[in-house]
């Protein structure tokens, strides 16, 4: 059905090439009797050159396209912002290991009771020593470390995934107002073509007296307003070119071909269906959720600060000479003194009101942050779902209408009031009035198309889900 309805809106958008078949012999036969007007030479070099330009374009080879998949795989791919955020998540991964273990040991050499001026060990005194020392925290604190490390690290890696989606979305966005500037460029060059045709004809009537002066301005003021709009559409697409560009870390002056808009689903998921799965599979949701739970571990952490920690100590020394020898008188250095110590120790709080205690305060405000943004996450996503939605389905329904019924209605005015004014029964406002009509009428439903792709684009974003199959393109 969708793909119907495109054929359908490509052939009534495309009528300008039918109606200048139509009158070509009716103009042919009023130009063969007379020359164009002044007036016709003062529509302008930027007229003339606008229409030559569009000839030229209609007579090269059909321009390479663009799909929407090559689009996103290349911005994944290239965008320095996922780079930034994996290298965030690989360091945060990288600390987990680090904060359960303890601290490192100390490990100590000394030379105890050596007199200062010959550097020489007193006499029985002297001793060398070596000092091994253990800090151990308890409570379960290196438990509590690892969990809140632990979440962080799933918290950014879910980060990863929701910069790709953001940066889908972006691209998808820049994609489809890119493909609107060019759809509605093409009709805005085929409506001047056809005008330049009408005015000509309304010229060459008036000049063998029948038609009316004010049918030639009429006409020319329409080619004036035609040329604008064109202006406007290549400056537009020029924009979205630049901005698609750096999106793909390319020069932003780079040439991009034909956007081909993707074949959009037929049927659109129920509401509910998409609340539930943003709930559930939206990375930006996931990662609050993973920071809510290292907010706790680390308030857990906090709450155990106050406990202390056990430090383990080592020590062995040797002195030169044994207290026996000093006592007896008899030489020293003959036989070795060997010592060893066992310390235990703790950690004294005792700065706990202006350390602990606001670690405490601190690891609390910032749990209930955490956890209020992930509400506010979960509000947003709920509203912007339900904004996404009610715009595909208007879209939606706008197209369905524009194509089998706006758009042939208006077909067939134009075809009427082409009839009736080649036997005088219809006027030249009339007649005009209904081509720009289709005109307006084409370019609303480009519009509507990209408005749709745009609420599929922010549906995937929300619900980190595929849902626009990238395996085939609109016909």
């Amino acid at each position: 059905m969708p793909s119907a309805f495109r054929r359908e809106h490509r052939a009534y958008c495309h009528y300008p090439f039918i109606l200048v078949r139509i009158l070509a012999p009716s103009v042919a036969l009023v130009l063969s009797v007379a020359a164009p007007v002044a007036g016709q030479s003062r529509s302008g070099d930027a007229v003339r050159e606008l229409v030559r330009a569009t000839a030229r374009e209609a007579l090269q080879p059909p321009a390479e396209q663009l799909s929407l998949a090559q689009v996103l795989a290349e911005v994944t791919r290239v965008n320095p912002r996922v780079a930034a955020a994996d290298a965030q998540a690989r360091a945060a991964a990288a600390r987990v290991s680090s904060v359960t273990r303890p601290p490192d040991p100390q490990l100590q050499f000394g030379f105890m009771n050596y007199s200062l001026p010959g550097l020489a060990p007193m006499p029985v005194l002297g001793m060398a020593q070596v000092q091994l020392m253990q800090m151990l925290p308890l409570g379960g604190k290196l438990r509590f470390a690892g969990k809140a490390a632990s979440a962080s690290a799933a918290a950014a890696k879910a980060r990863v995934s929701d910069v790709v989606w953001e940066l889908r979305s972006q691209a998808a966005m820049v994609f489809y107002d890119l493909y609107a500037a060019h759809q509605q460029l093409s009709v805005a060059r085929e409506t001047l073509r056809v005008l330049q045709d009408i005015a000509r004809t309304a010229e060459a009537m008036y000049r063998v007296g029948e038609g009316r002066q004010t049918d030639v301005l009429r006409a020319q003021v329409e080619i004036a307003r035609m040329v604008e709009d064109t202006v406007r559409m290549q400056a537009m697409r020029e924009a979205m070119t630049a901005r698609l560009n750096a999106l793909l870390d390319r020069d932003v002056d780079g040439a991009l071909h034909v956007p081909l808009l993707p074949a959009f689903p037929d049927s659109i998921p129920p509401r509910r269906w998409l609340d539930s799965l943003a709930d559930r599979e939206r990375p930006m949701i996931r990662a609050g959720q993973d920071e809510l739970r290292a907010a706790e571990a680390s308030e857990r952490l906090a709450h155990r600060e106050l406990l202390p920690d056990l430090q383990v100590g080592l020590q062995y020394g040797q002195r030169g000479g044994s207290m026996a020898e000093a006592t007896t008188g008899e030489p020293m250095g003959r036989t070795t003194d060997r010592m060893g110590s066992l310390m235990i120790g703790a950690t004294v709080p005792i700065f706990a009101r202006s350390r602990q205690l606001r670690m405490r305060e601190e690891a609390g405000a910032m749990s209930r942050m955490a956890r209020a943004d992930l509400l506010a996450m979960r509000a947003d996503t709920r509203g912007r779902l339900g904004e996404a939605f009610a715009a595909l389905g208007r879209a939606r329904r706008l197209a369905v209408l524009y194509r089998t019924t706006i758009l042939p209605q208006a077909e067939a005015t134009v075809a009427s009031a082409m009839a009736a004014y080649r036997v005088g029964s219809v006027d030249f406002m009339t007649l005009l009035d209904s081509r720009m009509t289709v005109n307006r009428y084409c370019e609303e439903l480009v519009t509507l198309e990209s408005d749709e792709g745009k609420a599929w684009a922010e549906l995937e974003m929300l619900t980190g889900r595929v849902l626009v199959p990238m395996t085939k393109e609109a016909p």
